[in-house]
């Protein structure tokens, strides 16, 4: 299999998903020191910046999704499917998933809902394409 467009698009949302950690785990480290970030967390405490805990849901949501659209970016990929809408739907699936953390990080509410529609529609193009391939 070769790296195709939509793999390498793949791989950059598997790493970004890979790091959205950081952020939220380096203000837990700032707020809490890093003995009481590396124990088991007790939010009753010391909750985590309200930026933080968007940013972790984000994240979180970032996986579910990335457990659904990676499955048919390399399905495609097996099957030799690569045409001009799944390469650009593997584009704009990218950058909706990164809006979508930014602006839920950053507590911004319809932009947020916008970006995971478009990520959501990114997916289906890709589900169309191979539903289309059914012989």
């Amino acid at each position: 299999m070769k790296l195709t467009a939509e793999l390498h698009f793949l791989t950059l949302v598997a790493a970004a998903t890979t790091l959205m950690w950081i952020p939220y785990t380096l203000a837990r480290i700032v707020r809490w020191g890093l003995p009481a970030a590396l124990a088991n967390p007790d939010h009753a405490k010391r909750p985590d910046p309200v930026w933080a805990r968007r940013a972790r849901l984000a994240h979180a949501n970032a996986i579910e999704n990335l457990a659904v659209f990676a499955p048919l970016v390399l399905i495609a990929a097996m099957i030799g499917t690569s045409t001009p809408a799944t390469v650009l739907a593997a584009k704009v699936y990218l950058v909706a998933r990164l809006v979508h953390y930014g602006v839920y990080s950053a507590g911004i509410p319809v932009v947020r809902t916008l970006a995971f529609i478009v990520g959501f529609g990114a997916t289906l193009v890709f589900a169309v394409t191979l539903l289309g391939h059914v012989a």
